[in-house]
């Protein structure tokens, strides 16, 4: 098998990706991964399947790690190269990085128990701290949740109001008492482009304990809906929080593809969850060549 057509598929809580372990990135530098190949990835019938593609490379084999890390660059030995299922570039990603650190582990390039207290990780939202947790999960620091403003999000005829949220990435959170179960999210919300110009991730949330316990459904821009959202998860609690008067506590939220755990304190946010390496295998040349 070789390194150069190497794959691993796997998820955190059904958020799934096409792994490509790259450390020394010469198996899949940008003139290799680009936006077409990566679609091709991640188409669920000619390709693997996946909601985005994680490149496992040092952050030095990165030729934009600097300008997105700055002075952190020396600190992150590790780039979480992220590409959505269209092609583009991912700032960050919840599930995505305990997955990440998961592989790290799982391939021998990190030992687990020297995670126990966390690894920075380089991403294009910047760095991020993620460890490996007592209960054979993971945590991440997704760091503050920053608001930065209020809009709506309008679908199959109705619309939501909701929280504008940036976890490295931006989200509105529409907290609404529509069962979440009964939208339609084969179709986008429309947002306002003004407000997201580079797009948004936009989570519907039932609130099922003030405070305490939320379920939410999301669709991710370049992608439609998901069965996870990490970020979205940290935003639908932040939000959840703020609306209930808290600006701190601990949120159980329920996706599609399982639970996660929210901690919003007066610093940072943490979230915890699973990470699963599903297969690993090889692209045959008749794919690389099609």
């Amino acid at each position: 098998m070789s390194a150069h057509d190497r794959v691993l598929i796997g998820h955190g809580t059904e958020n799934d990706f096409v792994v490509l372990p790259d450390p020394d990135g010469t198996a899949w530098p940008d003139q290799r991964l680009d936006a077409a190949v990566v679609r091709r990835l991640c188409e669920r019938r000619a390709g693997l399947g996946g909601d985005g593609v994680l490149r496992v490379v040092r952050s030095e084999h990165v030729p934009d790690a600097p300008v997105v890390l700055g002075e952190a660059l020396g600190s992150c030995e590790w780039f979480m190269d992220h590409r959505n299922a269209d092609g583009s570039h991912a700032e960050m990603c919840g599930n995505g990085i305990r997955l990440f650190l998961h592989v790290l582990v799982t391939e021998g390039l990190l030992d687990r128990a020297a995670c126990a207290a966390g690894v920075l990780v380089g991403t294009r939202g910047g760095p991020r701290r993620v460890g490996a947790a007592p209960d054979g999960g993971y945590w991440v620091d997704m760091g503050a949740a920053r608001p930065f403003g209020h809009g709506e999000a309008s679908l199959d005829g109705a619309t939501f109001a909701g929280r504008a949220v940036s976890l490295g990435n931006p989200h509105l959170a529409c907290l609404t008492d529509v069962d979440v179960d009964t939208l339609d999210l084969t179709t986008a919300p429309a947002v306002d482009p003004g407000l997201f110009p580079d797009g948004v991730n936009v989570e519907f949330v039932n609130v099922l304990e003030p405070g305490s316990h939320v379920r939410l459904r999301v669709s991710e821009r370049g992608v439609g809906e998901t069965r996870s959202c990490g970020t979205g998860a940290c935003a639908a609690a932040w939000t959840a929080l703020e609306a209930g008067g808290a600006a701190t506590g601990t949120v159980t939220v329920d996706v599609p593809g399982g639970r996660l755990t929210v901690r919003v304190d007066e610093r940072t946010t943490v979230l915890r969850g699973p990470a699963v390496v599903v297969a690993e295998g090889s692209l045959t040349r008749e794919w690389l060549g099609g």
